[in-house]
């Protein structure tokens, strides 16, 4: 969930250009919380009370990269643990400067996977679940099997510039 989290402060700062972005667990005092506790959840007092854990319900965007990973899927299931989230009220901001939220809780304003297209990275998806909680040997969770897969399409030049993949294919045919 923190690299989530971190990946949303990036954007808000670097793209969004929001300098002071940054995350209310991390600075109390900043002056925009892009990350931060959801105002319903500000009143719940006591340790682990506002904390969102377990297995929750994600509605996965069609036509996006996590749709094509989870198999088309429009609702998938995810373990949490985390209690601080995308402030509602950057979404838009954040939405129309190319950041996509491809996973939502199906009611309230939570984003629970983000990702930028494919044409942007070959592979920048990232989640406030914990996927390694519902990874398996023999069934891994998608989001790792996309990782290799994307590492594996890297490794072979398949994300390379034509000018790159020229350089590259030279360079292959001179090794033993």
């Amino acid at each position: 969930c923190l690299g989530f989290q971190m990946a949303v402060i990036e954007y808000a700062r670097n793209v969004c250009q929001l300098e002071s972005a940054n995350s209310s667990e991390i600075d109390p005092d900043s002056s925009e919380a892009v990350i931060d506790i959801l105002p319903e959840q500000k009143k719940i007092e006591g340790l682990g009370g506002n904390m969102r854990l377990g297995g929750q319900d994600v509605d996965i965007t069609s036509g996006t990269f996590a749709s094509e990973l989870f198999g088309g899927e429009s609702r998938i299931r995810m373990r949490f643990r985390h209690r601080y989230e995308v402030d509602p009220k950057y979404i838009e901001m954040l939405t129309k400067a190319g950041l996509v939220f491809s996973g939502r809780h199906p009611v309230h304003p939570i984003m629970q996977i983000l990702e930028l297209p494919k044409d942007v990275h070959p592979y920048f998806i990232g989640t406030q679940a914990h996927p390694c909680l519902t990874s398996r040997p023999l069934r891994p969770q998608p989001m790792f099997t996309g990782l290799v897969a994307a590492a594996m399409r890297c490794r072979a030049g398949q994300y390379a510039s034509e000018s790159d993949s020229d350089s590259q294919n030279a360079d292959a045919s001179h090794r033993p």
